[in-house]
Protein backbone atom coordinates (compact mmCIF):
# COMPACT_ATOMS: atom_id res chain seq x y z
CA UNK A 1 0.00 0.00 0.00
CA UNK A 2 1.24 3.35 -0.83
CA UNK A 3 1.02 6.07 1.48
CA UNK A 4 1.89 9.45 2.43
CA UNK A 5 3.00 10.09 5.97
CA UNK A 6 2.39 14.13 7.48
CA UNK A 7 3.90 15.30 10.79
CA UNK A 8 3.02 18.09 12.29
CA UNK A 9 3.84 20.45 15.48
CA UNK A 10 1.72 22.86 16.55
CA UNK A 11 4.42 25.68 15.17
CA UNK A 12 5.55 23.97 11.73
CA UNK A 13 4.22 22.92 9.26
CA UNK A 14 5.17 20.31 6.38
CA UNK A 15 6.85 19.98 3.04
CA UNK A 16 6.45 16.97 1.37
CA UNK A 17 9.02 15.86 -1.28
CA UNK A 18 8.06 12.34 -3.01
CA UNK A 19 11.75 9.99 -3.77
CA UNK A 20 10.57 6.78 -5.68
CA UNK A 21 12.97 3.81 -5.26
CA UNK A 22 12.12 0.72 -7.29
CA UNK A 23 12.76 -1.84 -10.26
CA UNK A 24 11.04 -4.24 -12.44
CA UNK A 25 10.87 -6.63 -9.64
CA UNK A 26 9.99 -4.44 -6.52
CA UNK A 27 6.89 -1.86 -7.97
CA UNK A 28 7.90 1.60 -7.51
CA UNK A 29 6.97 3.09 -4.28
CA UNK A 30 6.72 6.93 -3.55
CA UNK A 31 8.06 7.80 0.05
CA UNK A 32 7.42 11.41 1.31
CA UNK A 33 10.19 12.89 3.62
CA UNK A 34 8.70 15.88 5.70
CA UNK A 35 10.91 19.31 6.12
CA UNK A 36 9.28 21.21 9.25
CA UNK A 37 9.52 25.45 8.66
CA UNK A 38 9.53 27.63 11.95
CA UNK A 39 5.93 29.05 10.61
CA UNK A 40 2.67 28.25 9.16
CA UNK A 41 2.90 30.15 6.01
CA UNK A 42 3.56 26.70 4.49
CA UNK A 43 0.73 25.20 5.99
CA UNK A 44 -1.35 28.20 4.44
CA UNK A 45 -0.47 27.15 0.54
CA UNK A 46 -2.04 23.22 1.21
CA UNK A 47 -5.22 22.89 -0.93
CA UNK A 48 -8.04 22.38 1.28
CA UNK A 49 -7.36 18.12 0.36
CA UNK A 50 -3.84 18.32 1.72
CA UNK A 51 -5.21 20.67 4.76
CA UNK A 52 -8.06 17.88 5.43
CA UNK A 53 -5.30 15.42 5.41
CA UNK A 54 -3.66 17.36 8.38
CA UNK A 55 -5.83 16.53 11.73
CA UNK A 56 -5.53 18.35 14.66
CA UNK A 57 -6.22 16.55 17.69
CA UNK A 58 -4.35 18.25 20.65
CA UNK A 59 -1.03 16.34 21.08
CA UNK A 60 2.31 17.56 20.00
CA UNK A 61 3.04 16.26 17.15
CA UNK A 62 0.07 14.85 14.58
CA UNK A 63 0.53 11.68 11.91
CA UNK A 64 -1.74 10.79 9.69
CA UNK A 65 -1.51 8.32 7.30
CA UNK A 66 -3.27 8.70 4.07
CA UNK A 67 -4.14 5.73 1.32
CA UNK A 68 -3.68 6.76 -2.40
CA UNK A 69 -6.74 6.67 -4.73
CA UNK A 70 -4.74 3.94 -6.37
CA UNK A 71 -4.86 1.81 -3.42
CA UNK A 72 -8.58 1.86 -3.00
CA UNK A 73 -9.99 2.29 -6.35
CA UNK A 74 -9.11 -0.72 -7.66
CA UNK A 75 -8.92 -1.74 -11.40
CA UNK A 76 -10.77 0.25 -14.16
CA UNK A 77 -11.18 0.21 -17.75
CA UNK A 78 -11.88 3.41 -19.86
CA UNK A 79 -14.82 4.68 -22.66
CA UNK A 80 -13.45 4.11 -26.24
CA UNK A 81 -10.81 1.79 -25.29
CA UNK A 82 -9.48 -1.91 -25.47
CA UNK A 83 -8.37 -3.14 -21.44
CA UNK A 84 -5.55 -5.45 -20.93
CA UNK A 85 -6.68 -7.64 -17.76
CA UNK A 86 -5.26 -10.68 -15.77
CA UNK A 87 -6.35 -13.85 -13.69
CA UNK A 88 -6.62 -11.01 -10.57
CA UNK A 89 -8.25 -7.58 -12.68
CA UNK A 90 -10.71 -9.03 -14.95
CA UNK A 91 -13.55 -10.41 -12.70
CA UNK A 92 -13.46 -6.75 -10.69
CA UNK A 93 -14.15 -5.04 -13.74
CA UNK A 94 -16.62 -7.50 -15.52
CA UNK A 95 -18.39 -6.67 -11.35
CA UNK A 96 -17.82 -2.75 -11.80
CA UNK A 97 -19.86 -2.89 -15.27
CA UNK A 98 -22.87 -3.34 -13.62
CA UNK A 99 -25.59 -3.34 -16.74
CA UNK A 100 -22.88 -2.70 -19.11
CA UNK A 101 -22.36 -4.93 -22.03
CA UNK A 102 -18.74 -6.49 -21.31
CA UNK A 103 -17.07 -8.30 -24.18
CA UNK A 104 -13.83 -10.20 -23.71
CA UNK A 105 -11.07 -10.65 -26.39
CA UNK A 106 -9.21 -14.40 -25.12
CA UNK A 107 -5.62 -14.17 -28.03
CA UNK A 108 -2.13 -15.36 -27.85
CA UNK A 109 0.83 -13.33 -28.93
CA UNK A 110 1.98 -15.89 -31.18
CA UNK A 111 -2.09 -15.99 -32.98
CA UNK A 112 -2.05 -15.02 -36.41
CA UNK A 113 -5.63 -14.29 -36.94
CA UNK A 114 -5.92 -12.55 -33.41
CA UNK A 115 -3.26 -10.09 -34.99
CA UNK A 116 -5.42 -9.39 -37.69
CA UNK A 117 -8.81 -9.01 -35.74
CA UNK A 118 -7.11 -6.53 -33.18
CA UNK A 119 -7.09 -3.30 -34.42
CA UNK A 120 -11.05 -3.91 -36.04
CA UNK A 121 -11.89 -4.99 -32.51
CA UNK A 122 -9.87 -1.83 -31.15
CA UNK A 123 -12.22 0.06 -33.78
CA UNK A 124 -15.88 -1.51 -32.00
CA UNK A 125 -14.34 -0.05 -28.80
CA UNK A 126 -14.39 3.55 -30.46
CA UNK A 127 -17.89 2.94 -31.91
CA UNK A 128 -19.60 1.73 -28.65
CA UNK A 129 -19.49 3.42 -25.55
CA UNK A 130 -21.97 1.32 -23.63
CA UNK A 131 -19.49 -1.32 -23.83
CA UNK A 132 -16.87 -2.26 -21.83
CA UNK A 133 -13.85 -3.92 -24.00
CA UNK A 134 -11.21 -6.41 -22.67
CA UNK A 135 -8.72 -8.58 -23.62
CA UNK A 136 -7.03 -11.38 -22.47
CA UNK A 137 -3.33 -13.11 -23.26
CA UNK A 138 -4.16 -16.31 -22.43
CA UNK A 139 -0.44 -17.25 -21.09
CA UNK A 140 0.71 -18.95 -18.67
CA UNK A 141 -0.21 -16.38 -16.01
CA UNK A 142 -3.54 -16.81 -17.08
CA UNK A 143 -4.63 -19.94 -17.67
CA UNK A 144 -6.43 -20.44 -15.01
CA UNK A 145 -8.78 -17.65 -15.59
CA UNK A 146 -9.23 -18.63 -19.47
CA UNK A 147 -9.73 -22.65 -17.92
CA UNK A 148 -12.80 -20.89 -16.34
CA UNK A 149 -14.23 -19.31 -19.13
CA UNK A 150 -13.98 -22.25 -21.40
CA UNK A 151 -11.39 -21.21 -24.03
CA UNK A 152 -11.00 -24.27 -26.92
CA UNK A 153 -9.81 -21.83 -29.34
CA UNK A 154 -8.12 -18.38 -29.96
CA UNK A 155 -9.28 -15.48 -30.89
CA UNK A 156 -12.29 -16.36 -28.46
CA UNK A 157 -15.07 -13.54 -27.41
CA UNK A 158 -17.24 -13.50 -25.15
CA UNK A 159 -19.82 -11.45 -24.33
CA UNK A 160 -20.97 -11.00 -20.88
CA UNK A 161 -23.94 -9.58 -18.93
CA UNK A 162 -23.98 -8.92 -15.44
CA UNK A 163 -21.21 -11.18 -14.73
CA UNK A 164 -22.51 -13.77 -17.02
CA UNK A 165 -21.47 -14.98 -20.39
CA UNK A 166 -24.48 -14.71 -22.52
CA UNK A 167 -22.56 -14.94 -26.46
CA UNK A 168 -19.51 -16.57 -27.43
CA UNK A 169 -17.48 -16.01 -30.88
CA UNK A 170 -14.81 -18.55 -31.68
CA UNK A 171 -12.40 -17.62 -34.02
CA UNK A 172 -12.03 -13.76 -35.98
CA UNK A 173 -15.53 -13.95 -37.34
CA UNK A 174 -15.22 -9.94 -37.08
CA UNK A 175 -19.08 -9.69 -38.88
CA UNK A 176 -19.98 -12.46 -36.86
CA UNK A 177 -19.37 -10.62 -33.36
CA UNK A 178 -20.31 -7.38 -34.49
CA UNK A 179 -24.33 -8.99 -34.87
CA UNK A 180 -23.56 -11.04 -31.45
CA UNK A 181 -22.60 -7.37 -29.48
CA UNK A 182 -25.60 -6.11 -31.24
CA UNK A 183 -27.80 -8.91 -30.29
CA UNK A 184 -26.50 -8.40 -26.32
CA UNK A 185 -27.15 -4.64 -26.66
CA UNK A 186 -30.62 -4.48 -28.44
CA UNK A 187 -32.09 -7.49 -25.55
CA UNK A 188 -30.78 -4.94 -22.75
CA UNK A 189 -31.93 -1.92 -24.11
CA UNK A 190 -36.17 -3.71 -24.27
Amino acid sequence: MASIQFTLSPTSSIRSSPSFAGSPANPITPQYSSTPTKDLSSYCKLSSRQKNVIKRNGSRNLVSTVRSSLDTAGPTSSVGQVTEVTKDTFWPIVNSAGDKTVVLDMYTQWCGPCKLIAPKYKELSQKYDDVVFLKLDCNQENKPLAKELGIKVVPTFKILKQGKIVKEVTGAKFDNLVIAIEGVRSASSL
